[in-house]
């Protein structure tokens, strides 16, 4: 043991002070996402926004998403140089313009821009939580520490949707969201004065990889944060699969925040009931992941990814062709349980394959990839829903499924079986003239035979049923007015 691993030595047990603050800091994180998810979709009629304008809708979705993702890279790869703490402060300050510019917004473009903040929000301090308490972990240990972080938030983001509608009945949206955004603002800056930064454990695991290497054996020092991004992306196979599988992922959780509660409430259910489905969906996502990223430091990533993947799609197919509350809570609770077994699987997986001084810009680039995954789901869902209102949205569906999500196919092949590598030997940068080729593989052809591929063609294929009970439910309202008109 060296003088650094014996000063910062790993495992939960023994940094569980620390370890549990990081817990309650992405607790608050899981707040600040959670209070929107019931209540600005539902209510979006009162910003301004028409009833077939679904691409509008879910445009808040695109700047969350587009913002996120490329905040989660900059975290990584910043709080690799000047520490995890920093990084974490800035995000929460990045928070305060969100509750004020949601009460005097006049139109949804102000709720759209306070997204954009939302976006670098959850980017930095969300990373920096989940990376602090993987660098506090032992190596055995994280799949199960990122699943205690993803079960904390996304605890939090069920319990704050639930809050949040009841507020909105008795308060008022604008009221409910200011002062329910404040004083979780309030309480995660407070907490940052017990947080210590976690960058001393990661340079001591690195130099106990160090030590355990040869004697003679020179240091190789990290690459630099465009190196770490295009291997992760792009060269390595296992690394890009995870990626994809991480996209997928959250185009299926936009259509939860996005259009579900305008689906529910077309159907006729009330604030709170919307969000009873909505929250049951994260607390069971957030509960369940205490045991499934421990499940895969067991059994390995593959088999929790695959089965997540197929839940996933069966859930949102029985939303699909349900027509009462208790089908939908079901269908909640099996989306939940789908997204549990695929969160920290996949992240954890990423962990496995990255050396530990540049664990972070890996990370880092994996959640830019992961949450670009909204900004995609935000603009596909958007079309398809305008293309269905004109006639279309078989066609759309089943083209946009195909052409954009084949590379999903990945995840089942290569990406999952990840437990034990220790590190990745980056190659030169690829030459400009390759660039085209690189690039040219999102798109190229693969067949969907995967379970992972299949559930998202399901997500796209079961959007018709869904927008055209929309429209149904739409006609019907409009001839109630009519009547009593």
């Amino acid at each position: 043991m060296t003088p650094a691993t014996g000063t910062h030595p790993r495992g939960i047990g023994r940094n569980r002070g620390q370890f549990a603050l990081q817990a309650v800091q992405v607790f608050f994180v899981g707040l600040m996402i959670g209070m929107e998810r019931a209540v600005l979709p539902t209510l979006s009629g009162k910003f301004g926004v028409k009833p077939h304008a679904f691409f509008f809708l879910a445009s808040f979705v695109l700047s969350f998403g587009l913002v996120k993702g490329a905040l989660n890279f900059v975290a990584g790869a910043l709080s690799d140089r000047i520490g995890r703490k920093p990084v974490l402060l800035i995000g929460w300050l990045a928070a305060v313009p969100i509750p004020l510019m949601i009460y005097i917004a006049p139109t949804w473009w102000w709720i759209i821009g306070a997204n954009v903040f939302l976006g670098i929000n959850q980017g930095l301090t969300w990373t920096m939580t989940v990376t602090s308490q993987i660098d506090l972990a032992g190596t055995n240990q994280r799949g199960l520490a990122v699943g205690i972080n993803e079960a904390t938030g996304y605890v939090a983001v069920g319990i704050a949707g639930l809050a949040a509608a009841y507020l909105a009945a008795a308060f008022g949206a604008r009221a409910a969201l200011l002062g329910f955004g404040l004083v979780t603002i309030a309480l995660g800056l407070g907490l940052l004065i017990k947080l210590r930064d976690t960058l001393p454990w990661v340079r001591a695991e690195s130099a106990e990889a160090l030590a355990a290497k040869p004697a003679g054996t020179a240091a190789t020092p990290p690459p630099g944060w465009g190196s770490v991004f295009m291997l992760v992306s792009f060269r390595d196979r296992q690394y890009r699969a995870l990626c994809q599988g991480g996209i997928a992922n959250k185009i299926a959780d936009t259509l939860v925040w996005a259009l579900f509660p305008i689906f529910f409430h077309l159907q006729g259910l009330k604030l709170a009931e919307i969000g009873w489905i909505t929250g049951l969906y994260a607390m069971v996502w957030g509960v369940s992941q205490l045991w499934t990223g421990d499940l895969a430091d067991r059994i390995g990533r593959k088999p929790p990814i695959v089965t997540g993947f197929l839940l996933l799609a069966g859930g949102i197919a029985m939303t699909a062709l349900g027509t009462v509350p208790m089908v939908w809570f079901i269908a909640a609770a099996i989306m939940g349980l789908a997204m549990a077994l695929l969160y920290p699987n996949l992240i954890a997986a990423m962990s496995d394959l990255t050396p530990p001084l540049w664990r972070g810009k890996a990370l880092g680039t994996y959640r830019y990839w992961r949450d670009t995954g909204y900004a995609i789901g935000a603009l596909l869902l958007g079309l398809v829903a305008q293309a269905a209102g004109r006639g279309s949205p078989g066609n759309v569906a089943d083209g946009t499924a195909r052409r954009l999500l084949r590379p999903v196919d990945r995840v089942r092949g290569q990406g999952a079986e990840t437990q034990g590598r220790a590190s990745v030997t980056l190659r030169q940068p690829v030459r400009s003239r390759r660039w085209s080729a690189v690039m040219a593989y999102w798109g190229s052809p693969h067949a969907l035979r995967s379970p992972a591929s299949r559930s998202v063609s399901i997500i796209f294929s079961c959007l018709p049923k869904i927008l055209s009970q929309f429209e149904q439910a739409i006609r019907h309202r409009r001839s109630l007015n009519d009547g009593v008109a």
